[in-house]
């Protein structure tokens, strides 16, 4: 396949930025690739690795003459990294992100990005708990969701050729408005691993009173928490920072919710029980029916290979995360299994 761009420069060197590289390699969509990292430890390692075909140490050096720049560092640094590249930025080129919030990063990054520049935010909705530029991998994208969040009167031409690079990495691209993409995710993903981390947080206290019981008796669901509460400190924090008025929405719905199940448990309202989890088990079918999950006992975490049981993991959003999101650029994260 024919390059979509000459060159690419990755802003940030995370699960999200090298699982690009690596896909975009595999496909031969860039003719180069350039990437950057705050950390000289990410970026010697990129360099090590092959992950880049050139890595700088700054991110004015990595934007020059690239005619896509992708942001993949944690939404909180998007504004600086964007006034520390604009200057920089080629005319014509296409400037885009990956971050899990939208609107607090066209506001922190737009002021910056110069006239003749086509800013395209945009989230894929692919991730691990894992980060570090050895996290990634050519797979990640392949059947999940990539939004892209162009604003009125964006080059359609370079939307296209976005929307493009995203297909040919294999993931499924949809558009939406920015504010609507705030809200979607604070109920599919951001309240959803605050949950996570709060319930992993209750344990770890319960931990000292029952002797690492918890630990050592861990049951499915509460090892799913415990997976979306590994993911990346930095990115989550910025995440809850920046969309802090939808995920305080969700979570408001989702107390009122809580305090019904409570109430109907107190009162052995078995009735309203079946029927909430009824319903609820229905949204479950409809994840599965829409390809996004597979139905398999063991959910994926157990792939079979040559006769024998390989671990894999389920997908989290970074980006979940995810930083991606979706950026994490931590250099000791484990690479990722292939989810099955």
């Amino acid at each position: 396949m024919s390059p979509v761009y000459d060159r690419v420069a990755l802003i940030g060197l995370g699960l999200i930025a090298s699982s690009m590289a690596h896909a975009m390699r595999r496909g031969g969509l860039a003719g180069e690739i350039v990437g950057t990292a705050r950390s000289a430890e990410t970026r010697r390692i990129a360099g090590e690795d092959g992950l880049c075909d050139r890595v700088t140490e700054t991110a004015a050096e990595a934007v020059a003459g690239a005619d896509l720049v992708v942001l993949c560092v944690p939404v909180g640094a998007m504004g600086a990294v964007a006034e520390e590249i604009g200057p920089h930025l080629a005319s014509g080129a296409t400037l885009t992100d990956v971050g899990s919030v939208k609107r607090a990063v066209v506001e922190a990054v737009a002021p910056h990005v110069p006239e003749g520049v086509h800013f395209i935010p945009a989230h894929p909705l692919a991730g691990t708990e894992h980060s570090g530029p050895r996290s990634g991998f050519a797979e990640l994208f392949e059947n999940r969701w990539c939004l892209i969040l162009p604003a009125e009167g964006a080059d359609p031409a370079a939307v296209a050729r976005l929307r493009a690079l995203w297909e040919a990495m294999g993931a499924h691209v949809d558009e939406m408005a920015v504010d609507r993409h705030d809200l979607v995710l604070a109920v599919t993903s951001h309240a959803p691993h605050l949950i996570a981390y709060t319930m992993v947080g209750v344990a770890d206290d319960l931990r000292r009173v029952t002797e690492g019981e918890v630990i050592k008796y861990s049951a499915a669901g509460f090892r799913d928490f415990t997976r979306i509460a590994a993911s990346d400190p930095t990115m989550w924090r910025d995440v809850f920072l920046t969309n802090k008025d939808a995920t305080l929405e969700i979570l408001g719905r989702f107390t009122e919710e809580l305090f019904a199940l409570q109430r109907a448990i107190r009162t052995g309202d078995g009735d309203m029980l079946f029927d909430y989890f009824t319903r609820t088990r229905a949204i479950r079918r409809g994840i599965v029916e829409a390809g996004q999950d597979t139905d398999a006992p063991d959910f994926g975490r157990v792939k079979v290979v040559g006769g024998a049981p390989a671990a894999s993991v389920a997908d989290a959003s970074p980006s979940e995360a995810g930083p991606a999101d979706a950026s994490g650029e931590g250099a000791s994260g484990p690479r990722a299994a292939r989810a099955g």
